[in-house]
């Protein structure tokens, strides 16, 4: 039997008001414990969509129509209370800058047990950076954000990601800027956090060539519309 749909996108259409359509008519799935790879040009509308899945565009400025279906349950029909129990606990996000993304005046350590502490979920920091590909965690724990390197950042943001064992993370260009041993690093970890964990993770990159390596499912934007979908076997 074919895995278990975790998220299914069904008609997501964004426009930018007062007329310019961003997204149109999007719809695909992502099943449960698969990477699904979403790839596209600049401006193609790859991080509106994963924005949009959460709801974090600025409705003052977006509308936002279709389906958003986690385990069933419509995202994008909740309100800010009910997104509060989605965000970061079920559906966790990888910003694309990780020295952004992150506090520049708290320890690793505290802006990690934050994350713990926001979702009353139970976990140790350095267990989180060694998930995140850390062995050897205490260095980076004791450091500000700007004492590290911007591969250190990534591995932080993605131990964030990881606090609650969300079911999905959404990566946002997740491979830029690295070097091509980094690449290759940070796909297996993917890989490994998908066959250890049994999450899903929808990685968006520009560069094809990567997610179609190491993704089970390759979406790919253009122009706002979703073009080509495959499943890989592997």
């Amino acid at each position: 039997m074919p895995p278990e749909p975790l998220l299914e996108v069904r008609d997501l259409c964004v426009r930018l008001l007062p007329h310019r359509d961003i997204l149109r008519g999007v719809s695909f799935d992502i099943p449960t414990g698969t990477i699904a790879g979403l790839s596209g040009d600049s401006g193609s509308g790859k991080t509106t969509l994963a924005l949009a899945l959460l709801k974090l565009l600025p409705p003052g400025q977006y509308r936002v129509g279709g389906q958003v279906l986690l385990r069933g349950r419509d995202l994008l029909g909740l309100d800010e209370g009910g997104l509060e129990s989605v965000r970061g606990a079920q559906i966790a996000m990888i910003f694309q800058d990780p020295q952004l993304a992150l506090n520049p005046v708290l320890r690793v350590r505290q802006q990690i047990a934050e994350i713990l502490r926001a979702h009353h979920a139970e976990g140790d920091p350095a267990d989180l950076l060694a998930l995140a590909g850390i062995p050897a965690p205490a260095r980076i724990l004791a450091a500000y954000p700007h004492e590290l390197s911007g591969g250190e950042c990534q591995r932080v943001t993605i131990a964030q990601a990881l606090a609650c064992r969300p079911a999905l993370i959404v990566a946002d260009e997740p491979f830029t800027s690295l070097d091509a041993p980094r690449v290759v690093e940070l796909a297996a970890l993917f890989r490994r956090l998908r066959d250890r964990l049994r999450m899903s993770l929808l990685l968006i990159s520009h560069r094809p060539g990567i997610l179609a390596a190491t993704a089970d499912q390759l979406l790919v934007l253009r122009d706002g519309a979703l073009t080509k979908g495959e499943v890989h076997a592997r």
